[in-house]
This record gives C-alpha cells, sequence and structure tokens, in this order.
C-alpha cells in the first residue's frame, strides 16, 4: 500500500493500480486477489467462506447496534468506531460453542465481551466521568437505571478546555440478531452549569419489553457545551463527548 503525494490526487484503476481515498488519506495500491467464483465454490477456499459469513454476520450486528442507538451515538462516535466494533463483534462470535465454525452468532456468543466499549475514543467515558454511579437493568419490569449522587462537576468531570455546561445521557437497547431487529429507549439530564457548586442527585430511567427474551445493551455518555450569548453549542462538534456500554444483559 503507498500513499499518494502531490497536488493532484487520483481515483479509480490505472495501469493495474488503484487509487482511493481513506480517513488515513489518498492511497494506492495493486489491485489483484483471487477471482471471487474460485473463492465461493473451490474447497481450497472453505475456511475463507466460513470467515466471511461470521464477519459478515458480525458487520451486521454492529450496524444493528449502531442504528439502535444512533440517537446519542450521533454525538459520540470516533472514526474508527465502525472497524473496532466489528472487531469486538467478531470475538463475541468466535466464543459460541453451540453452533459449527462458519455458523456461529452473536446471540449465541460472550456479549458480555461489549461490556465498557467507548464509541469515542477521543473522548472516553472511562477517563471523563469520575462521579460514582450505580446502574442496573431489570429484565422483569424492562427498567434500565441509572443514578449519581450529588457531586461537583468540576471535581469529577473532566471536561475539555471552553465548556461552561454539560449533559449526562443514558439509553437502553434489546437487540435481536437473528430478525435483525432493535428497540431503544433513552433519558437525559438537563443541560447543566460545569461550575456549578454541586449538581443535584440524578435518576435517569429507560423502559424496555417487560421480561423480554432479546440481549439488552446500556449506554451511558455524557455531552459538553459551550455558552455564547445565551445559546448553547455543541463543544467543538462533540468531539470530546463519551458514550460507554455499562451494561450487557442476556436472558
Amino acid at each position: 500500500m503507498a500513499k499518494q503525494t502531490g497536488i493532484i490526487k487520483l481515483k479509480g484503476t490505472i495501469g493495474g493500480i488503484s487509487f482511493y481515498k481513506t480517513t488515513d488519506g489518498h492511497l494506492a495500491r495493486e489491485k489483484g486477489g483471487v477471482d471471487g467464483n474460485r473463492i465461493a465454490n473451490d474447497p481450497a477456499f472453505q475456511r475463507t467462506r466460513e470467515n466471511g459469513s461470521e464477519f459478515g454476520r458480525a458487520g451486521k450486528g454492529g450496524k444493528l447496534l449502531r442504528n439502535a442507538i444512533r440517537i446519542l451515538l450521533q454525538n459520540a462516535k470516533d472514526k474508527r468506531v465502525v472497524s473496532r466494533l466489528t472487531k469486538t463483534l467478531v470475538a463475541i462470535t468466535k466464543t459460541d460453542t453451540t453452533n459449527e465454525r462458519g455458523l456461529r452468532t452473536l446471540q449465541d456468543g460472550d456479549l458480555s465481551l461489549l461490556n465498557s466499549f467507548e464509541f469515542n475514543l477521543g473522548g472516553k467515558l472511562g477517563t471523563t466521568l469520575f462521579a460514582p454511579f450505580t446502574n442496573a437493568f431489570d429484565r422483569v419490569s424492562g427498567d434500565a437505571t441509572v443514578n449519581l449522587d450529588a457531586f461537583s462537576p468540576t471535581v469529577r468531570i473532566a471536561a475539555p478546555t471552553g465548556t461552561t455546561h454539560f449533559k449526562v445521557v443514558m439509553g437502553a437497547s434489546e437487540l435481536d440478531f437473528e430478525n435483525e431487529t432493535s428497540t431503544f429507549e433513552n433519558d437525559e439530564t438537563a443541560i447543566l452549569p460545569y461550575t456549578a457548586a454541586d449538581t443535584a442527585a440524578i435518576a435517569l430511567t429507560a423502559s424496555l419489553t417487560a421480561n423480554s427474551t432479546l440481549p439488552v445493551v446500556q449506554v451511558l455518555g455524557i455531552e459538553f457545551y459551550q455558552e455564547v450569548n445565551g445559546q448553547m453549542y455543541e463543544l467543538k462538534n462533540g468531539a470530546y463527548n463519551a458514550l460507554a456500554i455499562v451494561i450487557v444483559d442476556t436472558p
């Protein structure tokens, strides 16, 4: 893989060299690879087909999760969240001891590996929010909760420079990987002043289906704002907002 330099950047294929743009810049590589028909039918590529099937399943699972929590994820994600999440889901698929290789699924794997997944490495929840919190999911009632005692924001939150206000957000989602469907509910605080002596106690609740038989994921995050002339603006377009998975509950 080579990197394109200079003023003119190319896209497409010239003389067997493919030119393309990625988040790492404009790159070039030699066109090649095994014929797709051979991969699909040649017994020698059985392992390749199995790996491809499971990778595709993990990719669909990642899309399902991202779409489910989109209302929060759009405010707190990095450029590589798709590939990082897919990597974790591929690892989960490999923990499935029920199905044969190539047929392994997310729902039969160890979904607890998703716990503590950070959606934005530029603003991790684990290095941003230091206020103790308790969270739980009651499968009988379907209620996902987060509770924080009163705390001093300037002491308990590592906010980026320029922060004047912040908001704590929480969401929970039921994920049906097999049928590629989901439900989602969320709750959040008001936009709170960062320099306040103490917050009030915070209690957030998201109610899902009672007695659900599906895996449930709960996320917790914090968003930062800057007040200018009485208007609230997302600080640096949300570059430092945090969002992470804090509960994975399976039936």
